[in-house]
């Protein structure tokens, strides 16, 4: 079957059960997203494996901080609790479609060739305009707050740094990918790596008062 094409599915598949776990919301969200912080923590080990144990502490952060902030945006931010978990889902999940097809449609300079030689500034500018018009899209439909349209831009390029720092992560480990649970996309940690910088980001303006 096309690469592209089982990308596609499996990632309209993973979107589908995220967006029904986020709806129901409860014990059935929070198992959704202890499954992929463990997710995440198995395949950071895997990677770090033989580091030092600072990589340890490190990894329980990375996989434990996002995690909470998804649990607390759902369940503690009112009304738009379920509003706002979806903005996070659009963000990450918009800002990967763009800068695949940018990155792809456009080429040009590379972003970063020593650490992802695949990756362009064409694709960072794309991510970046998906997330802003999606995040628009969204915004206006449900009515959250306008700030979000803003900041939906500068998050998209926080999720691709975020995605850097997983293909740095990668390349110190001599590893292709983080692993081979998703189909077409490799392991969690290469599908989660900007959800986890915008779901963090999301928490921290939202518990700082300024949604």
């Amino acid at each position: 079957m096309n690469e592209l094409l089982v990308r596609s599915l499996a990632a309209i598949v993973m979107a589908a059960i995220a967006l029904t776990a986020a709806f129901l919301g409860g014990y059935v969200f929070a198992v959704f997203v202890a499954i992929g912080a463990g997710a995440i923590f198995v395949e950071w080990r895997r990677l770090t494996e033989g580091w030092s144990a600072g990589w340890i502490v490190s990894g329980i952060l990375y996989a434990l901080v996002p995690a909470l902030a998804l649990l607390w945006l759902r369940d503690r931010s009112g009304a738009d609790g379920l509003y706002l978990v979806f903005w996070v889902f659009i963000v990450a999940w918009t800002t990967d479609i763009g800068a695949f097809f940018a990155g792809r449609g456009i080429g040009g300079p590379k972003l970063a060739p020593s650490i992802s030689p695949n990756k362009t500034w064409a694709g960072l500018i794309g991510g970046m305009i998906s997330a802003g018009l999606s995040s628009w899209a969204w915004v206006e439909y449900v009515m959250l707050p306008l700030s979000l349209i803003w900041l939906a831009p500068a998050f998209a390029a926080a999720a691709q740094g975020g995605d850097l720092f997983e293909s740095w992560l990668k390349r110190r480990a001599g590893a292709k990918d983080s692993g081979s649970m998703l189909p077409g996309h490799g392991g969690v940690l290469d599908r989660l790596d900007g959800l986890v910088v915008v779901a963090t980001l999301t928490a921290l303006i939202q518990a700082g008062g300024l949604l």
